[in-house]
């Protein structure tokens, strides 16, 4: 069956698609009633937990079903712009979505971070921004729209396929790689965008990352990154039941309204009145406080009681992340002796304080420094940038 390039364009995915959602799919194209469980279940089977890419790799579904589900629908992933590896192991993915409707193709960042026998996949919500955190440099980056649950999913997938996290295509059907074998045991809604203001699709993806019998991740290893969305973060809870993290970085209202403008809508009050209400809170399920050390700015001793005042009461991990510069930003990272005293106050009072070693930043993939293809910065800067950082921490 032969088919033309504006149907193949036009053809909408089925990944991101709730089980429902993917039958109702399904019968709308000719599938009969009857079929629709059996045929949802091969289809989900063939997508989480093989990983393929071709509706000719689903080796037991019919031939005419493979013709309808070509004719009709598509699961390819999205294109690869550039790959870039770190020194350390930390891999970067640049990658193009097709245009929405009236709208262009779209550029994400998805970072995968390997450390100590597990493996971190920082996953992207939307393409841009909406807010504007001044320390970070995806912040500088307008908002272009939110990613569907389809581009979110398709990151987890595409990232599986370049580390080999799926089953050979040869091996028996049955056969799954083991959970200890995985080399993404664990995600984070840590990349590009603010996740609660696209509520509805990180949902739904995060739902299929947790599949038992699909992509699998546990839920105590996905974990939901806000700057504070206070009305949705308890319903991200119930809804998901995933782990929750707090990008936090300062302890006054004054100093974080400029850090993370969204304080000015929720203030710390809410904000923290939302972190104790959070669904299964508890010293098994601790939310995790981000604190982003900046040099003269919020990394005093005094800022440091301040955190363990705000924050008692509530099982909590607090990361500290020594900032990460990126070309034209005006903050400096904090002294490493100020970091370590930082740590230690806090330690002393009964918190877990680990300070996040800084991963990927030759290649501008750690924490703060995404940002896509069309806004990134040009060759020259980023020599002069790479330059820098060899001269300030040397080549290693």
């Amino acid at each position: 069956m032969a088919f033309s390039p504006a149907m193949l364009e036009a053809r909408p995915s089925l990944i991101g698609l709730t089980r429902e959602e993917l039958g109702k799919a399904l019968v709308e194209k000719g599938l009969p009633e009857r079929q629709v469980k059996m045929r949802v279940q091969q289809i989900w089977h063939w997508l989480y937990i093989r990983g393929v890419s071709d509706f000719d790799d689903m080796k037991n579904v019919s031939k005419d079903l493979r013709e309808l589900l070509h004719a009709h629908f598509t699961i390819q992933r999205p294109e690869i712009v550039e790959e870039q590896i770190s020194n350390d192991g930390t891999r970067k993915w640049l990658l193009r979505f097709p245009p929405r409707g009236a709208g262009r193709p779209v550029e994400i960042e998805t970072v995968y971070i390997p450390e100590d026998g597990r493996g971190t996949l920082c996953v992207s919500s939307q393409v841009g921004c909406t807010l504007t955190c001044d320390f970070c440099h995806t912040g500088t980056q307008r908002l272009v729209r939110n990613l569907t649950a389809e581009e979110i999913v398709s990151q987890l997938l595409l990232a599986r396929d370049r580390l080999g996290d799926f089953p050979d295509r040869d091996t028996p059907q049955g056969a799954i790689v083991p959970s200890e074998g995985r080399k993404i045991t664990n995600m984070v809604m840590m990349g590009m965008g603010e996740p609660l203001y696209n509520f509805d699709h990180v949902k739904t993806a995060m739902l299929i990352a947790s599949d038992g019998d699909g992509l699998s991740l546990s839920k105590r290893r996905i974990t939901l990154s806000t700057s504070g969305v206070v009305p949705e973060i308890v319903r991200i809870g119930e809804e998901t039941g995933v782990m929750l993290a707090i990008s936090l970085h300062a302890v006054r209202d004054d100093l974080r309204d400029l850090l993370v403008p969204i304080n000015k809508k929720y203030p710390l009050k809410d904000l923290i009145a939302a972190c104790k209400a959070y669904p299964g809170l508890s010293n098994a399920r601790r939310i995790t406080f981000e604190y982003v050390m900046l040099k003269g700015v919020n990394d005093s001793l005094v800022d440091a009681r301040d955190l363990v005042k705000l924050l008692k009461g509530i099982p909590a991990k607090i990361n500290l992340i020594p900032f990460n510069p990126w070309p034209g930003s005006r903050y400096e990272c904090s002294d490493w002796e100020t970091i370590e005293a930082f740590a230690d106050f806090i330690n002393q009072a009964g918190y877990a304080s680990p300070i996040r070693t800084p991963r990927g930043r030759d290649i501008l993939a750690a924490c703060g420094q995404l940002k896509s293809e069309s806004e990134r910065m040009k060759k020259t800067d980023r020599l002069a940038f790479e330059a820098m950082m060899i001269a300030n921490h040397g080549e290693d």
